[in-house]
């Protein structure tokens, strides 16, 4: 496997991707569901992944009608994964030693996430990694979230590389679809979702883990 181009920078979704928190997140809303006496199976929540919370939102109304206590559950959703994040917040195989690389490589870096930047700051500084990185996009600052491309677009404006430059690591489809329709060369890393015909046709490559990716940028420079 070959990079199509020399990648000058790296461009990392937040959730399932840097950190283990996708099984998280679907833990905390299953009890969520059960606070606001509501059905939620692991099929609607992997509908869910990638999505940012307006999208979700309308999502939720749509399926369960006008009636269901949408930001009831969100404020439960939310109090149950603070908790549980706060001992179980893990970083995904490979993290560390492919921002290791990137510093030797002298390659700059960045975060597009539908996760608010309270969120990602969080998150960070758990694992102190606050400084790894070079530019942090989060909700509230694009106008389109994920699939549409505004999140990548903006990384890489704020990274001052050309978007077919930046590899993009992702691990939902909605992520895919975002850095795909940006431009870039997209590697997925499935985390409770699956690469389908549709994701693996906008992918460079679908790899099982961020050491792959390491090797990959390594024998591209």
């Amino acid at each position: 496997m070959k990079l199509p181009h020399r990648p000058e920078a790296v461009i990392f979704d937040l959730d399932g991707l840097l950190f283990d928190t996708e099984s998280l997140y679907q833990e905390a809303i299953m009890a969520a569901a059960n606070d606001v006496r509501q059905e939620m199976t692991p099929a609607i929540f992997h509908s869910m992944i990638g999505r940012p919370w307006l999208l979700t939102r309308a999502f939720l109304v749509e399926h369960y009608g006008s009636s269901f206590p949408v930001d009831e559950f969100r404020a439960a959703w939310n109090r149950h994964f603070d908790v549980i994040v706060e001992t179980r917040l893990a970083l995904k195989p490979g993290v560390l030693e492919l921002l290791d690389a990137l510093d030797t490589l002298g390659l700059p870096r960045g975060i597009a996430t539908s996760s608010s930047h309270k969120t990602v700051q969080h998150h960070l500084g758990a694992h102190d990694l606050g400084d790894r990185f070079h530019h942090i996009v989060a909700s509230g600052d694009y106008a389109a979230g994920k699939p549409a491309p505004d999140p990548y677009l903006l990384a890489a404006e704020r990274l001052g590389v050309e978007p077919h430059l930046c590899v993009a690591l992702e691990d939902s489809h909605n992520g895919v679809r975002s850095a795909a329709a940006a431009g870039m060369m997209t590697i997925m890393v499935p985390d409770l979702l699956e690469a389908t015909d549709e994701i693996r046709s906008l992918c460079t490559f679908v790899v099982r883990d961020l050491h792959v990716v390491r090797r990959l940028v390594v024998a591209a420079r």
